[in-house]
């Protein structure tokens, strides 16, 4: 995907009225691109960047063969998309219940 194609894409999540944050990580953890203030993104990068290994350590102990995808992690007051990818991670912050 060429850098425009993530900057449009990005953009339009960003865009989008129940969205809250947009996270690109790269496989180190570091941020790419966010829309969040510093303090929460450094918390989000660190703590999905975690979230993602462990899910997919399990998924592989369960089927060497099979791979993470995708992600969901809803709580009471946010859904978090996690798409992870071989060289980053994209992380969607939404409030499904805002109006």
């Amino acid at each position: 995907m060429s850098e425009v194609e993530v900057e449009e894409h990005f953009k339009r999540l960003t865009n989008n009225k129940y969205v809250e944050g947009v996270l690109i990580v790269n496989e180190d953890g570091q941020t790419i691109k966010s829309n969040l203030d510093p303090t929460l993104n450094k918390k989000y990068s660190d703590l999905i960047t975690k979230l993602v290994e462990q899910t997919t350590f399990c998924v592989k102990e369960m089927d060497e063969t099979n791979d993470l995808s995708f992600l969901r992690v809803r709580t009471k007051k946010h859904e978090i998309m996690i798409v992870p990818d071989k060289e980053y991670l994209l992380i969607v912050i939404q409030n499904p219940e805002k109006k």
